[in-house]
């Protein structure tokens, strides 16, 4: 089968299709025909080199979508012939076929596309719980930082969706600005203040400036990284802030139960069925072309998710 592999830590040309062999469930796992791959900021990362742990010939990528065509040991043969989503790892997703423990698996309703999965399944769930670690409520102002990605757009749709008295955004021009608006953004910045809660999903050098945006008693919480690290000085703005009482923390769904992470994506899914989430999907290109995709990534040129097809 057709895989992509990392044959070379840092730019995108270091991704490579290279033939494999097909891969058999073992006990516990389900075997997948891929018909959609989501491309992540994780993936990015682990492509950079900016996660360590990671050897030569990795195959990155950790959500798909498909139809499953075997299973392992002590799984029901049931799910054999169902479309799902599944979560395949921090890798293994860059494939024709997958394989994916069957407690990361969830049935996809009948009306769902596979590339709608991959860019609700994961991205959803982070801002959903992010969201929840913010402890966001109705009428509160929030402001969505890193809004025009996977991520971002579905945090602006369950902000709006949950009664945020103003969802804001920052953005680079006025169409993306336009189509923020219609997932639910009532406000684009340049620079502003005066947010109860700031879901940030760059992080990055700028982070600890966003601090200070911050209402009293406000919250940041920090999903993703695609911007970097944040600056050493994130302590000392905090402290600077004090009689502010600003609250940051940092979130990642793997923190949340398997079975409670299904569960709000299962819902996630039907609302997207009946119309109440978008899934907002960039573009779909060939499995082959994953270099151009993360090409693309680095340019900034992506609004929503990339989906990559064998």
């Amino acid at each position: 089968m057709k895989t992509v592999v990392i044959k070379e830590f840092g730019g995108p040309r270091g991704l490579a299709v290279v033939d494999a062999p097909a891969p058999t469930p073992g006990a516990g796992q389900v075997l997948i025909d891929v018909e959609a791959i989501g491309v992540g900021g994780v993936d990015v990362l682990v492509r950079s080199g900016a996660i360590a742990g990671f050897a030569a010939g990795h195959v990155p990528g950790g959500e798909v979508a498909g139809t499953v065509t075997a299973v392992g040991a002590g799984v029901d043969p049931m799910w054999t012939g169902r479309r799902v989503w599944a979560f395949t790892g921090v890798g293994g997703g860059y494939v024709e076929q997958a394989l994916a423990p069957v407690e990361e698996v969830l049935a996809l309703p009948g009306e769902l596309s596979a590339a709608d999965a991959v860019t609700l399944g994961s991205s959803g769930v982070v801002a959903h719980f992010g969201l929840a670690h913010a402890h966001f409520t109705a009428g509160e102002s929030v402001l969505v930082r890193g809004a025009a990605g996977g991520i971002g757009t579905m945090a602006v749709q369950l902000a709006a969706r949950a009664g945020a008295s103003a969802v804001a955004v920052m953005t680079s021009s006025p169409e993306r600005a336009a189509r923020l608006r219609a997932l639910g953004a009532t406000h684009v910045l340049d620079r502003a203040g005066g947010f109860d809660v700031i879901i940030d999903v760059v992080a990055g050098a700028a982070l600890s400036s966003f601090l200070t945006r911050l209402n009293p008693n406000g919250r940041l919480v920090v999903v993703g990284a695609v911007g970097g690290p944040p600056p050493a000085d994130v302590g000392t703005t905090l402290m600077t802030g004090f009689r502010q009482s600003w609250s940051f923390a940092v979130f990642s769904a793997a923190s949340i139960p398997v079975a409670e992470r299904q569960a709000v994506r299962a819902a996630q899914f039907e609302a997207a069925v009946r119309g109440e989430l978008r899934a907002v999907v960039h573009e779909r290109l060939p499995l082959a072309d994953a270099v151009l995709a993360h090409e693309k990534l680095a340019a900034r040129a992506v609004f929503g998710r990339l989906v990559l097809v064998p």
